[in-house]
Formats: C-alpha cells, structure tokens, sequence
C-alpha cells in the first residue's frame, strides 16, 4: 500500500453547496500533483444541511476520501484538531471548504516544503475586498494588538490555509489545551515558515457562518489563549485609580482646610462611585474570563465527539 504523501483536511459545517465545486477542483489539482498520493479528509462540525451525505456520495466514488463526523457542533478549532489527528500523511494540509483558500497554490505550498527548508507554508490575503470596511479595521487591529501582546506572532491577513510538515504537526497535537487558537498555535510552536500571499476571494457558494459578534468573541480566545497583559492592564488601571483617589482626596483636604471651601456635590460624587464601581466590574471580568478558561481546562473534557468516521 502507497505511503500517503499529503493529506488534506477540510473543516465543514453546512457547506453542501460548496463541497462538490471543491471536490471538482481537487480533481484538477490531482494532474498538477501526479505521483503524489492525497488523502482527503472531510471533518463535518454537526451540519444542519445535506453535508454529510454530500461527503458520503464523495467516499463513495473516490477511496481518496475519509470523514469524521462529530456528534454535535464543537467548532472549526475541533474540527481542525480532529483532522490533524486522523490525517496519515508526511505533509498535512489545512483548508476551508468554501474556495477561499485557492487549492492551484498547493503545489507551491508543496514545492516550498517538501525538500526540508521549512516545516510550513502558509498563506496570507494581502486584500479584504468584498469584506464590510468595519470587519477589516477590527480585524487589521486584531493583528497588531496581538503582535505587541502576545509572543505568538501573527501576520496580518494570516489563514488558517497552509501545508505542514509531519513533525511540525506533530508539535501541534502535542498541545492538550482544551481551549484553542490555531493561528497562534500555528506560530507558537515555531518552525521555519514560507508565506505566500494572495487576493481575497469571494466564497463559492453558501454563506459563511462568522458574524461580526462571533469574531469578536474568537479575537478574545486568541488574546486570552496567548497572552496575560489584559490582566497586567487590570492592574494597572487599579493602581492609577489608586493614585487618583489618594491625589483628589489630598485637594479636597487642602481646599477645606487651607481655603475653607467646603465639600460640595452629590451628583459629582454618584457620577465618580458609579465611574470607579464599573472599572472595578471590568476588571474583575478580565479576571473571570481567565478563571473561566481554567476551570474549562481542569474538567478534562474532549475537545470533540466523534459520532461516525470512515475507515
């Protein structure tokens, strides 16, 4: 039996229209890669549509396809956690199902790693075209906070779309976080990686599940996952309302005494407590945030449930 050479794994959840304009693309990409053995390997994160049977016609038409499906929806960072540990190949690839990762860069991304000069390709959109202009602002700020916060170095525009080595993923499943991040994961672990960049392009078909609001709960599991300053930041912003209380208590003291300008002002003084009592409840929700993130790590629960997987 031929060693499988690169495996190539696509997270889903309802993506039915899409994945037969993916898997014709793969059948495109397999005269590009002749020689090269390609296992394809279809994650279902508990699809409401008709992917899994989808998948299933697409098992069995090609032995080149297998598929885990989860019992229920556990998200695109299990669903990429569960392909790296059923994937079988020297190279493993991660991709979205709806074409926006573009499968004609894989033979680049292969060239670029398969004589052992770097252990990753990964890819970049150096574009947002077709993105709301609010979505890309947050999103480029995104990169910068966690480039100053966190030592795990994220590129501007980085995908999750990229080809590894076996040893670099094998560094990844190493980590039994529950909570993950796979771009920084995909930093943290180190190696030396090739981007590649290229334009946004639209999805193929379907709608894509990542709203405004659920982005911006994913940017604060990168932060949390990667990162302690928002606690360092919690701190400190105590210790300056420390100082800012102690000063204005010492011009009250003064004005009274010195000058005999009496202590006037209850809605001033309602506006400072309701001021102060809300820095000290977003404090302590940064506080609770990680408290959260560890009582979730201490359960040791499975990070997914595999409800069918083929052969």
């Amino acid at each position: 039996m031929q060693e499988t050479e690169v495996s190539i794994i696509i997270p889903c959840y309802d993506e039915a229209p899409a994945l037969p304009l993916l898997y014709a693309e793969f059948l495109k990409l397999r005269s590009l890669m002749t020689g090269i053995s390609i296992e394809y390997i279809f994650v279902d994160d508990g699809s409401r549509d008709e992917t899994r049977d989808v998948i299933r016609s697409l098992v069995k038409q090609d032995s080149c396809v297998r598929y885990v499906f989860f019992s229920r929806n556990f998200g695109k960072e299990a669903a990429i956690l569960a392909g790296l540990e059923a994937s079988q190949g020297k190279f493993v690839v991660v991709m979205d199902a709806d074409l926006q990762d573009p499968p004609e860069l894989l033979p680049e991304l292969y060239a670029a790693v398969k004589d052992g000069e770097y252990d990753c390709a990964a890819t970049r959109r150096v574009s947002r075209k077709g993105e709301p202009a609010i979505r890309s602002f947050f999103a480029r700020a995104f990169y910068r906070l966690m480039s100053r916060i966190s030592d795990a170095h994220i590129v501007d525009g980085a995908r999750d779309y990229r080809l590894m080595s076996r040893r670099m993923v094998d560094a990844i499943l190493s980590l039994k976080e529950y909570n993950r991040f796979s771009k920084g994961i995909f930093s943290w672990v180190g190696f030396e990686t090739r981007w590649f960049s290229y334009e946004n392009i639209e999805r193929a078909a379907g709608e894509t599940k990542w709203s405004f609001w659920t982005l911006f709960l994913y940017s604060l599991e990168g932060i949390m996952a990667f990162s302690t300053v928002p606690l360092v930041f919690a701190s400190v912003l105590g210790m300056v309302f420390c100082l800012v209380a102690f000063v204005t208590i010492c011009v009250v003291i003064a004005k009274t005494v010195i000058w005999g300008d009496p202590v006037s002002g209850y809605p001033s003084l309602m506006s400072v407590i309701l001021f102060i009592g809300g820095i000290q409840l977003f404090a302590i929700g940064i506080v609770g945030q990680y408290l959260a993130k560890t009582y979730l790590e201490t359960k040791n629960r499975p990070v997914y449930i595999v409800q069918e997987k083929s052969i």
